[in-house]
């Protein structure tokens, strides 16, 4: 089998596709063949040497995947060969063939495509957790997601619109505009706009019930002001610290160094409250087993429908990352392993 391989910190040009053995699941493990593999910008991340929880080089990235069961572990049931699922690899799914515990699949019904479920685990299940399990979303609260377009950004509009939110405001560039309004989002240019003044105009200047932020570093103190009253900030990516292909620690250690540090006692005078959220390093399996549950309900009930950007040979993985650096997408980047 094929397979994609970070050997070392590097650009998009370091990426290696390497062949070695079929990988053989253990008792309790089942083997897929992956058809789609979801790309994530933790990915290039990890390929920059940026992010952290990734494991040592070399490594093969890939938090999600979807494909078909080839093998099955003699202590596993109730998973058959042959079956369609949707594997939360953690790591590994940038690969032909992967083996994993059988409790990090979950069957897919013939009506949700591969690209469906591929799309699904990481930006819908962040969005989730955020949004629904931490936020207590209701129908009279406002959003501000930053990089809408992106596929938390799309993820988000569609499950506000699934519970009734009706002010979505969405940062992105200029040339995304018509798209983000699709989506039923107020458009905000990152280029040329306030985003914390728009938020206050269009809620009475009272601000967001709650601020979605990817950007990291000094942008982060600028959602947190986007709140109102008993508002939540989210933080769950550091997209500031990357600058190109290539990794500039330059870019990095400015992020680092102008990221708040956020006084309690001035946050309890404001009730606002800071989430740091990491769906990889979520202790409690269940949790998200939950969020994938009712993710899937609401995609079978056509509540939501990942937005597929585009799809890539896996052989092309440089230039589907290069497109993601370039911030070109608009929805989810695919990796094509049928």
């Amino acid at each position: 089998m094929r397979k994609v391989v970070y050997p070392k910190v590097g650009g998009v040009d370091s990426i290696q596709i390497v062949e070695e053995d079929d990988p053989v699941p253990e008792q309790d493990e089942i083997c897929v063949r992956i058809h789609r593999a979801g790309i994530n910008f933790a990915d290039l991340m990890m390929r920059q040497g940026l992010y952290g929880s990734n494991p040592e080089y070399p490594f093969t990235p890939g938090y999600e995947a979807a494909g078909e069961v080839i093998s099955v572990g003699e202590a596993v049931n109730g998973i058959s060969k042959g079956q369609r699922v949707l594997a939360m690899t953690g790591f590994g799914g940038y690969s032909e063939m992967v083996c994993l515990d059988a409790n990090r699949v979950i069957p897919l019904p013939d009506s949700v495509s591969f690209d469906q479920a591929a799309a699904l685990p990481v930006t819908y299940g962040t969005a989730y957790h955020m949004l629904v399990y931490l936020g207590n979303l209701s129908q009279e609260d406002t959003v501000l997601i930053h990089h809408a377009a992106g596929g938390v950004g799309t993820a988000v509009a569609q499950i506000c619109q699934a519970y009734g939110v009706s002010k979505v405001i969405g940062t992105a560039s200029a040339p995304k505009r018509e798209f983000v309004e699709s989506l039923g989002m107020y458009f905000v240019d990152s280029k040329s706009e306030d985003f914390v003044s728009v938020c206050k105009s269009l809620t009475d200047e009272k601000g967001v019930h709650h601020a979605i932020d990817p950007v990291g570093g000094k942008h982060l103190m600028r959602s947190y002001k986007a709140l109102r009253r008993g508002g939540k900030l989210y933080c769950f990516g550091a997209s500031s610290a990357v600058k190109g292909e290539k990794r500039s620690m330059a870019t990095a250690m400015a992020m680092w160094a102008s990221t708040p540090k956020f006084d309690p006692l001035k946050m309890m005078r404001s009730n606002k409250a800071v989430f740091g959220v990491h769906m990889g390093l979520l202790d409690d399996a269940s949790i998200f087993k939950g969020h994938l549950e009712a993710l899937s309900d609401m995609l079978l009930k056509g509540q939501i429908d990942p937005i597929i950007d585009s799809v890539w040979r896996f052989e092309q993985v440089s230039d589907a990352q290069r497109h993601m650096h370039d911030r070109k997408n608009r929805g989810k980047i695919l990796l094509d392993f049928s």
